[in-house]
């Protein structure tokens, strides 16, 4: 028997000898030209390289066995310590042995090299991290007939979650020998991200292996966090949620099509089933830019469950160290960038763990909102968070909501104290635009909300609506009635009339005589339209539409609920209406192009510090792909 022993004395295992058999082994395979390793350094440094260059011409065998592996890679750690800068060439080919999926025996050996050639050469510290980043995705399986590529797609190879178990092996020995890892680590990580449009496989191997690494890590969680949804938020913007539907409706439309088209030529078999089975791959999306996502939402909502609780309870302290990560990782990337539709939903789902998270989340965005220092465009967004946030999450009770109207309510009215009898009280989206967000907010809040208010004590209730003075609000000189989307304030203005609460149509009619702002059409001619979103606003939490990931959000969100006793006067030109749609904004809401990255550059200043995360869970790294 044979200790495979580290640079420390560690024993990695015991392995048998292994035995040549002349006999039964090809001799092109197992037969060594030129001298050992140590002998082949000597006569190189004298200027002798023909046994140099055999040697690496032999580790570049792509038929390599096991036996020849195991012995380059003892005769090399004999000699590490001689692996100088100079044998760079020669030890990346080293490097590139294939090792994964190999014995046992072939693992523990190059496990061992490597701890070995990091303690004792720091300079291919980044030689040995690319390495085992490189094989973080599938590899491509090609293959040509003719010269002609008629496959290229992700090898389904089922030892792949082995494989993977494999490299965080090596990057956690690679990571106990040097300290320092972390810091050479993360730019390898950020530079071998896939390219957005790679296949939903490669991006959820990389991403899966990017949240182990955070796990074991703990100090480069928030660095993966920031990278992955950077990248994710690209693919947000780059497909709005009315183009998503619009594709996944259309494809539904066939396949009821076609089984209308068959029942049609089959009705006459009185022994054809009548229940019909769901066509196979139903989870999965059409639009190939939202299956990516959904994809990739499905890991990360995964990783924060996991990382979240231990044995099915709530670990306080990690949940408060992801939160802190997830925050800033949401002031810098997700806030500023406008229209993003799924990737924010990741902190709301963090929230819903605990009521304590939810309130805290409340009030960044509250001091957000008020704060004069931060850029208006991203107090707007914080209000437009805040106000969906507070309408859609069904587990914020009602005295949540209500202690949030009683923060953003006497603001409103604090602004219209120092405004309303200025030279700047008229409406103005450039001077007031954080103001009229906010009363979006309130409003958007108070359809959502008005009846959990009511319920139980119909008079209370009332009587803390009528404490809020939304009639000061609405008939103020900053009119944000005129400014709010036609659809909010047309629901808002029909349910504070049942309630005796604010009389509004006088001011929406009044609005509706004065022309807004116009802009050309996009298809040329003399033809203008009605601005009917000044704001540029967007509702964060918006119906969700992503198909596997909804399975987590669904439960959590409250979908609008028409109210039958409430008439709705609506002044627009044109209102879409559909029954099937759960959103009384549908129809109302131009869709935007998103945009990342609106703030600037010295915004990061305000980001908070990083957080260490504590033990490790479990469950996260035994996930099968």
């Amino acid at each position: 028997m044979a200790k495979v022993t580290c640079s420390d004395g560690t024993v990695l295992s015991n392995m048998p000898m292994l035995r040549h058999d002349f006999m039964n082994t090809p001799p092109l395979k197992t037969v060594r030209f030129g001298g050992n390793v140590v002998a082949t350094l000597a006569k190189f440094k004298q200027g002798d390289t023909s046994d140099y260059e055999l040697l690496k011409h032999q580790l570049a065998d792509p038929d390599i066995k096991d036996a020849q592996i195991i012995n380059w890679l003892q005769e090399f750690r004999n000699c590490v310590t001689q692996l100088s800068k100079d044998h760079e060439q020669l030890i990346y080919l080293v490097l590139r042995l294939p090792w994964l999926g190999r014995s046992p025996a072939v693992v523990e050996e190059y496990l061992a090299f490597l701890s070995n050639l990091v303690s004792a050469q720091t300079v291919y510290l980044r030689a040995c991290l690319k390495m085992v980043v490189s094989n973080f995705t599938p590899k491509r399986v090609k293959i040509c007939e003719g010269g002609v590529d008629i496959s290229d797609s992700d090898d389904d190879d089922e030892n792949l979650p082995i494989n993977f178990d494999q490299c965080h092996q090596a990057l956690q020995l690679i990571a106990r020998y040097v300290p320092s890892t972390s810091r050479f680590l993360m730019p390898i990580l950020t530079e071998n991200f896939p390219f957005v449009q790679k296949s939903s496989r490669t991006l959820e191997c990389y991403v899966h292996n990017l949240l182990r690494v955070a796990v074991y890590i703990p100090s480069l969680q928030r660095h993966v966090l920031e990278l992955i949804i950077s990248r994710m938020l690209k693919l947000d913007v780059s497909a709005s949620r009315g183009e998503i539907e619009e594709v996944e409706n259309a494809v539904q439309q066939q396949e009821m099509k076609g089984e209308q088209e068959e029942e049609g030529l089959f009705d006459m078999d009185e022994d054809v089933c009548s229940v019909k089975s769901s066509p196979a791959g139903t989870n999965v999306m059409v639009h190939p830019v939202a299956e990516r996502l959904d994809t990739l939402m499905v890991v990360l909502l995964a990783f924060i469950k996991d990382m979240c609780h231990v044995n099915g309870c709530l670990d306080v302290e990690q949940t408060k160290d992801l939160y802190k990560d997830l925050v800033c990782v949401f002031d810098k990337l997700i806030l500023p960038t406008h229209a993003s539709c799924h990737v924010q939903y990741a902190l709301f789902y963090l929230c819903s763990f605990r009521l304590a998270l939810a309130e805290a989340f409340l009030e960044h965005l509250w001091r957000l909102l008020q704060s004069p220092s931060h850029p208006a465009v991203l107090r707007q967004s914080a209000a437009g968070y805040m106000g969906s946030f507070l309408a859609r999450a069904n587990f914020l009770p009602v005295a949540t909501v209500c202690a949030c109207l009683d923060l953003l309510v006497p603001w409103l009215h604090l602004y219209i104290d120092s405004q309303d009898s200025g030279s700047r009280a008229y409406c103005d989206i450039m001077l007031h635009g954080p103001f009229y967000n906010a009363c979006q907010a309130v409003f958007y809040t108070l359809i959502f909300r008005h009846r959990s208010i009511l319920e139980g004590d119909m008079k209370k209730g009332l009587a803390y609506l009528q404490g809020l003075n939304l009639e000061r609000i609405v008939m103020c000189q900053l009119n944000p009635l005129k400014v709010c989307l036609p659809a909010v304030t047309n629901m808002f203005a029909a349910i504070t009339r049942k309630y005796q609460l604010v009389f509004c149509y006088t001011i929406i009619e009044r609005n509706s005589r004065h022309v807004l702002p116009v802009v050309r059409s996009s298809v040329g001619g003399d033809c203008v339209s009605t601005n009917t979103n000044p704001l540029d606003s967007f509702f964060p939490f918006d119906p969700y539409v992503l198909k596997r990931s909804s399975k987590l959000i669904e439960p959590l969100y409250q979908v609008w609920e028409e109210p039958a006793d409430t008439e709705v006067e609506t002044f627009t030109t044109k209102r879409c209406s559909d029954a099937d749609e759960d959103d009384f904004l549908r129809g109302e809401t131009p869709e935007t192009k998103g945009v990342m990255g609106m703030t600037p550059g010295s915004y990061e200043s305000h980001l908070h510090s990083p957080s260490s995360v504590g033990s490790p869970p479990i469950a996260f790294l035994q996930r099968p792909f």
